[in-house]
């Protein structure tokens, strides 16, 4: 079992909490949980996902002598319930760093899918292939989910993200949505029809849209972590980055709010039903279409609308905080988020989806879907369904890459950076020192353990050291001596 820190509630005013350096202004850590659907095709014996779940993390196991362990990058590598592959990246200080560590991600999860392969391959045919699938459902009526997490201050009640954020995020898969095939036709996201709740500390026996368990990794006197599950996976490298990079600028908002004791300007905007609306958001592939009842009474408004008032506030906001927002962002420029944003609105507005098919996944989807149709006439459920899951296949798909090729999707990243993600961590970060620890523990074959918040050698000596600031990326002494030791 991984030690976890714990808490509830608020701890103390934002006055008395100042531990970190960072917890002043509007710096963030961002990071993204995948988890991934395995199958197996071409073989003529049995084989179940668990199974194949179990083969891919032999070398896993043989390492680190569990289906859980940390990577030399940073990032955790584990064997989730129900035997889904999960990929949680290294903490981050900006959406590039967070989609360059979700990318690293699903090369990490084809290496080991490729490996699988070819031991079942050697078993039971040259035919048998591998199918690793970054999406959130499958066939049998199953559901896995992708997980965005976002350092927030303590000060910011989570009845406020309860009201003030998910319309926002309920609103927001008009351009993060995945898309999926279903019995009544085609809709925008995967995970709609699979949430159960608005808000819940739990992620199993119910599934709520935001997760309130209260496991900061970090400080709980000064910070918490805000557990977003209602989004899709996405192969889409843009719309990865624009979910971390709009929703952080919405949360900068709400954060000054709470600081300073102000409407925030998103109270308005609150659902009557947010299960009610998330679904007719996904099943509405105009875009404009459908209405959502607000909890005011007030007239219903449609999800572009809904995220023309939160832009509409977040232009305000940054007419009197551009620079410091700006800057807390190491790599991303707070302006090229508002222009995306502002043009991704204005080409669902018109229910434009060719402008959006090159960096929205729902959208890029549609268009095979609707190719498909001119080219074959009658097209089957079947047949949808296979170029849906080849789309999100990141072992043996040939659908996704062939459109990064040809530049029908925008890529972000070079395959340079995403190697380099795989092995390095981001280097402004407590992943630095993690990663850092990892890669000498295992090149000195030390007996070693750690989580997100500690690092622990067990021989020569044991010694254990405590991380609580997830923005202190410069080895203490502490450290050091931990690192000596190895």
């Amino acid at each position: 079992m991984m030690p976890q820190l714990r808490d509830s509630g608020n701890h103390g005013s934002w006055q008395e909490a100042r531990r970190s350096s960072q917890f002043q202004g509007f710096a963030r850590i961002f990071g993204v949980e995948t988890e991934y659907g395995v199958s197996v095709t071409g073989s003529d014996h049995p084989v179940d996902a668990a199974q194949v779940a179990m083969m891919m993390f032999q070398p896993v196991v043989s390492r680190a002598r569990s289906t859980n362990t940390y990577l030399t990058n940073g990032s955790r590598l584990y064997l989730d319930v129900g035997s889904h592959p999960e990929y949680a990246t290294a903490e981050a200080r900006d959406p590039m760093d967070a989609l360059l560590q979700d990318l690293a991600g699903e090369r990490v999860m084809a290496g080991l899918a490729l490996g699988a392969q070819a031991r079942l391959r050697a078993r039971y045919g040259d035919g048998v292939n591998v199918h690793v699938f970054k999406n959130n459902a499958d066939s049998a009526g199953h559901s896995f989910g992708c997980h965005e997490n976002y350092l927030v201050r303590r000060y910011v009640p989570l009845e406020t993200v309860e009201h003030e954020l998910l319309p926002f995020l309920i609103t927001r898969q008009l351009y993060t949505g995945a898309g999926r095939v279903t019995d009544q036709g085609f809709e925008i996201t995967q995970r709609a029809d699979y949430l159960d709740e608005a808000v819940s500390s739990a992620t199993t026996r119910s599934r709520p849209m935001v997760n309130t368990r209260d496991e900061p990794h970090s400080d709980p006197d000064e910070f918490r972590r805000l557990h977003v599950i209602i989004g899709d996976s996405n192969r889409s490298q843009w719309a990865t980055w624009m979910k971390l990079a709009v929703t952080h600028l919405i949360i900068c908002v709400i954060e000054e709010a709470a600081r300073l004791g102000e409407d925030s300007g998103f109270a308005s905007c609150a659902l009557a039903d947010p299960g009610a609306a998330n679904r007719a958001v996904s099943a509405d592939l105009t875009c404009v279409t459908a209405r959502l009842r607000l909890a005011d009474g007030s007239e219903p408004v449609s999800a572009v609308q809904m995220q023309r008032r939160y832009q509409a506030v977040v232009r305000d906001f940054m007419e009197r905080h551009h620079d410091a927002v700006d800057d807390a962002l190491p790599r991303t420029d707070v302006d090229q988020i508002l222009s995306a944003w502002s043009l991704v609105l204005d080409q669902l507005e018109a229910s434009d989806v060719e402008a959006l098919s090159d960096r929205v996944d729902w959208a890029a989807k549609y268009r095979l879907f609707q190719a498909l149709k001119r080219r074959k006439g009658e097209v089957t459920d079947a047949m949808r369904e296979r170029l849906d899951m080849d789309y999100h296949d990141i072992v043996n798909g040939s659908l996704y890459p062939s459109m990064l090729r040809r530049g029908v999707m925008r890529q972000l990243a070079t395959p340079q950076q995403v190697e380099h993600a795989v092995s390095e961590p981001p280097a402004d970060t407590r992943a630095a020192l993690r990663g850092a620890f990892v890669a000498k523990a295992l090149s000195t074959q030390c007996r070693f353990s750690c989580d997100w918040t500690r690092l622990s050698v067990m021989a020569p000596e044991r010694s254990e050291v405590v991380l609580l600031d997830p923005f202190e990326y410069q080895a203490n002494a502490d450290v050091q001596h931990l690192m000596n030791l190895l």
